[in-house]
């Protein structure tokens, strides 16, 4: 007979599968070139197809949440992996820049992010006693699929072509997701549940929760810890060539690099919060990336001082991001965790697309990085004093929550 314990190990395994299949899209660079060289269009013009990939990627959070209540967590999300899969193995057969900025970019991103929020929000709620921990888990996955198929996706258009890379890559990730999907089981969260384990927390809708000044705060913040990693990640070659004077072999490094602590800053961080507290991990965490882009925008670098400063600015932002889903949920609730958390992800689209543009107005990487370190630690001020609204969460004995709860509306008490 299995255990709730081992149904919620089996749902972890799940998830992990189904956010390293997502994570693969994070590998799109390696595509621009063999694109170029392919049909002869323009390198800037191929890279654009990720910024539209990343800002469908966010759109598309917002609508998640509807499309979990009226088609259930297993079902959306094996569809999303299906319209990922195919969206990508029809990016084989384009011939034209707008069609691959509709499939590889609209399609693909749309259809990641709906399973991407869903998925992670899900596994939040099935481990509320260690959001931060679970967060950082299920993050972490998608950036280890990253990781991984950098250096699949690479050897696949190495050996059989751009073209039939996209085909084989769209097939793996449909295994992955669709697979996953199977062993993935919705959460149900009930205030009842909470009140017997000594939790009595307020559910906000998504109206509720944007009638609060604080979820505009929380939007701040993670629009700058966004900035500040997207930025960095798409220029990290550049800058080492540019401002440390690294020559290209060396400075690609970084790329790996970025990638590597990106990936152990969403684990490890995730796992502080839930000891030292979200919020005081996240003001840590932007203090030194405030600290990093200093060095950057005024020291003179060398090879260890640029790769140190890369290090901790990927290592903070891949904290950051990971943390922000548990603190949505410690802010707003769990019940409506998909929703909730769509409205600030979306600080995550445009910081994405904002660092190129406020380079392009400043005039170059050290005028936006002192920017960068002037936000980071606006933010971390805001951090520090913003807490959540009415005192929702409120550890209390059994039979208070239950009284508490007996108060409540019947339509809330259903809930």
């Amino acid at each position: 007979m299995r255990t709730k314990a081992d149904n919620r190990l089996m749902i972890v395994i799940g998830t992990i599968i189904v956010q390293m299949g997502l994570g693969t899209i994070y590998t799109w660079s390696l595509f621009n070139q063999p694109l170029v060289d392919r049909f002869g269009w323009e390198l800037n013009s191929v890279a654009i197809t990720f910024s539209i990939t990343s800002l469908a990627l966010a759109l598309s959070t917002l609508f998640a949440g509807k499309l979990q209540d009226k088609w259930g967590l297993r079902r959306l999300i094996a569809v999303a992996g299906m319209i990922l899969g195919i969206g990508l193995m029809i990016s084989s057969q384009v011939s034209s820049l707008w069609m691959l900025y509709i499939m590889a970019g609209v399609v693909v991103g749309a259809a990641d992010g709906t399973a991407y929020i869903t998925s992670l929000s899900n596994l939040i709620k099935w481990f509320p006693e260690r959001k931060g921990l679970i967060s950082g888990i299920s993050v972490g996955a998608y950036g280890t699929g990253s990781l991984l198929f950098k250096f699949i996706n690479g050897s696949l258009i190495q050996t059989v072509g751009v073209n039939q890379a996209f085909l084989y890559w769209g097939a793996i990730v449909m295994v992955l997701v669709v697979g996953g999907s199977f062993l993935v089981r919705e959460a149900k969260v009930s205030n009842e549940k909470q009140a017997e384990a000594g939790i009595l927390q307020r559910d906000y809708t998504v109206k509720e929760m944007l009638k609060t000044k604080e979820a505009y705060l929380l939007f701040g913040i993670f629009f700058t810890a966004c900035m500040s990693g997207l930025f960095l990640i798409g220029i990290v070659k550049d800058i080492g060539v540019t401002l440390a004077g690294l020559d290209i072999a060396a400075a690609s490094n970084a790329v790996a690099l970025v990638a590597i602590f990106n990936t152990c800053g969403r684990i490890i961080l995730g796992a502080l919060s839930d000891k030292l507290g979200r919020l005081r991990v996240v003001s840590g965490a932007l203090l030194v990336t405030a600290a990093a882009v200093t060095v950057l925008s005024f020291a003179e670098l060398h090879y260890g001082l640029f790769f140190t400063c890369v290090a901790a600015i990927a290592f903070c932002f891949g904290g950051n991001i990971t943390i922000f889903p548990a603190i949505v949920a410690d802010f707003f609730g769990l019940k409506n965790q998909s929703k909730n958390y769509g409205i600030i992800y979306q600080g995550f689209g445009i910081g994405a697309i904002s660092g190129s543009f406020i380079a392009s107005s400043l005039g170059g990487f050290i005028p936006t990085f002192k920017l960068i370190a002037v936000l980071s630690i606006v933010s971390v001020i805001i951090a520090m004093l913003i807490k959540a609204p009415g005192n929702q969460k409120r550890k209390t004995s059994k039979k208070q929550n239950q009284r508490e709860l007996r108060s409540l509306s019947p339509e809330t008490r259903a809930s």
